[in-house]
C-alpha cells in the first residue's frame, strides 16, 4: 500500500482521514524523498545527456541585486518608531502639527497664486482705464484749443487720485477674497488629509494583522518542521530496532514454517499411503482475485478467510484461541466507547474498511490514537510509522509491547480490550 502511494504520489482523502499527525507527518517525509529522489535522477539524466551530446552545461548566474539594511550599534537593523524616542512629542501630536502644517503651506500656495492672478487683472483694468481717459482729456483739451491748462492740470490729479483710491479699495476688496478663500482652502485640504491619515492608520491596522497571521503561520511551519525531525529520528530508530532484531525473527519464522510443514506432511501422509502427493498440493491455485481496495464487508470477510486466516491472524502465538485484542469489522467510534472506561495503554486491533489491513486503536492519557496496519503483502507493518515488517500480525503486536510506536507519543502496548458482547464482533469472520 505505501509503495502503491509514493508511485503514484496520491493518497485517498478517505484514507487519510484514517491518518494521526504522526502517520501523516511520515508519509509527507516519505513522499517528499520520493520527489526529491525523482529529481536527483532526472538532473544527473540531464548531465549524462549534456555530456555525451558535448553541449556545455548552463551555468546559472546569481543576481547582483541586493538590498542592505542600515544596523545600529548592537548590530541589529536600526528601527526608529516615530514618537516613541526619547525627546519625541506623542505620534498624535505629530501627526496633527504635520497635518495642519502641510494644509496651511498649500493653502498659502494656492493664495499666492491666486493674488498674482488677481493683482494682475486689477493693473491691467486701471492701466487701461486711465489710458482711456488720458485720451479724452487730450482730445478735449485740444478741442477747446488749450483752455486754461492749469485747471486741467488739477481736473487730471483729483481724477487720478480718485483712480489711485478706488484702484487700493478694489486692491482691499481683492485681498480680503482671497484671504478668505485661503482660510476655507486650508480647512478643506485639512479634513482631506485628516482623512487619508484615518485610511492609512486603517491600512496599518490591516498590516499588523496580516503580520500576525504571518507570524503564525511561521510558528506552524516550525512545528511541522519539528515534528517530521521527530518522524525522521523514530523512522532511524526503528530501522536500527530492525536490524537488531530482524536476525531473530527471520530464523524463528523459518523454524515455524518449517514445523508446520512437517505437520501438514505427516497428516498428508497418514490419509494417502500414496506417496505421490495430489496434483493440488503441488501447484496452489488462488482461489479469487483481490481487488484494489475494499469495496464491501463481504469482500473483506472473504479476504480474510482467504488469506489471513491462513497465515493465523487473530490467534495467539501457537494455540488454537483467538487473542484477546482482535476484533473485527468495527467503526473507530464503537472501539473507542470499548476503550473509554480502560487505562493508558489499553488497545485493540480490528479489520480496516479502508485498506487490506487493520487498524490498532490506542487509549492515550487525553483521548485515543489509530495506527493503520499494512497487510497486502506478505508482512503486516504500521503504515507510514514503523518501518519494520512482521510475518504474523501477532509478532507486531509482541514486538510494539517492548517498543513504543513512536518516539513523539511514546505509545507501549500494555493491556489488551476484550469483547463486551455475545457474540463476539469477529464471529462472521470464523463462520
Amino acid at each position: 500500500m505505501l509503495q502503491q502511494i509514493l508511485r503514484e504520489m496520491y493518497i485517498d482523502p478517505e484514507l487519510l482521514a484514517e491518518l494521526n499527525d504522526e502517520q501523516k507527518h511520515i508519509l509527507f517525509y516519505k513522499m517528499r524523498e520520493e520527489q526529491l529522489r525523482r529529481w536527483q535522477e532526472r538532473e544527473a539524466r540531464a548531465a549524462r545527456e549534456e555530456a555525451e551530446g558535448g553541449r556545455p552545461l548552463k551555468v546559472k548566474l546569481s543576481n547582483s541585486k541586493h538590498i542592505q539594511w542600515l544596523h545600529g550599534i548592537d548590530g541589529e537593523v536600526w528601527v526608529w518608531i516615530m514618537g516613541e524616542a526619547p525627546g519625541d512629542k506623542p505620534y498624535e501630536q505629530i501627526s496633527e502639527e504635520l497635518i495642519a502644517e502641510r494644509a496651511r503651506r498649500q493653502a498659502q500656495k494656492e493664495a499666492e497664486e491666486l493674488w498674482r492672478q488677481k493683482e494682475a487683472e486689477i493693473t491691467k483694468k486701471f492701466r487701461d482705464a486711465m489710458a482711456n481717459e488720458k485720451a479724452r482729456i487730450l482730445a478735449e483739451k485740444w478741442k477747446v484749443e488749450m483752455e486754461d491748462r492749469k485747471a486741467a492740470k488739477i481736473l487730471e490729479e483729483r481724477i487720478h487720485e480718485e483712480f489711485k483710491r478706488k484702484e487700493e479699495e478694489e486692491r482691499k476688496k481683492g485681498e480680503m477674497q482671497i484671504r478668505l478663500q485661503e482660510e476655507q482652502r486650508a480647512k478643506e485640504l485639512y479634513w482631506t488629509l485628516k482623512q487619508a491619515q484615518q485610511q492609512s492608520q486603517a491600512s496599518e491596522k490591516e498590516e499588523r494583522e496580516w503580520e500576525e497571521q504571518l507570524r503564525r503561520s511561521k510558528a506552524a511551519d516550525e512545528e511541522r518542521r519539528r515534528k517530521a525531525q521527530r518522524a525522521r529520528d523514530e523512522y532511524r530508530r526503528h530501522s536500527l530496532r530492525a536490524i537488531q532484531k530482524g536476525t531473530v525473527a527471520g530464523l524463528s519464522n523459518m523454524f515455524q514454517e518449517i514445523g508446520l510443514y512437517n505437520e501438514q506432511e505427516a497428516k498428508l501422509n497418514n490419509q494417502h499411503p500414496n506417496p505421490t502427493p495430489p496434483k493440488s498440493l503441488l501447484v496452489p491455485v488462488r482461489a479469487w482475485e483481490r481487488p484494489l481496495r475494499p469495496v464491501s464487508r463481504d469482500v473483506i470477510i472473504r479476504w480474510f478467510k482467504e488469506e489471513q486466516l491462513p497465515r493465523r491472524a487473530g490467534f495467539e502465538r501457537n494455540t488454537k484461541s483467538i487473542a484477546p485484542w482482535f476484533h473485527g469489522i468495527i467503526s473507530r467510534e464503537y472501539a473507542e466507547d470499548l476503550l473509554s472506561n480502560m487505562t493508558e495503554g489499553a488497545f485493540l486491533v480490528r479489520v480496516s474498511e479502508k485498506i487490506w489491513g487493520y487498524t490498532l486503536s490506542y487509549r492515550q492519557q487525553h483521548g485515543f490514537k489509530h495506527f493503520l496496519v499494512d497487510a497486502s503483502g506478505d508482512f503486516y507493518s504500521f503504515l507510514g510509522v514503523d518501518p519494520n515488517r512482521h510475518a504474523t500480525l501477532t509478532d507486531l503486536i509482541d514486538f510494539h509491547k517492548e517498543e513504543i510506536i513512536t518516539v513523539s507519543g511514546g505509545e507501549l502496548l500494555q493491556k489488551p480490550c476484550g469483547q463486551r458482547d455475545n457474540p463476539p464482533d469477529y464471529h462472521m469472520l470464523f463462520d
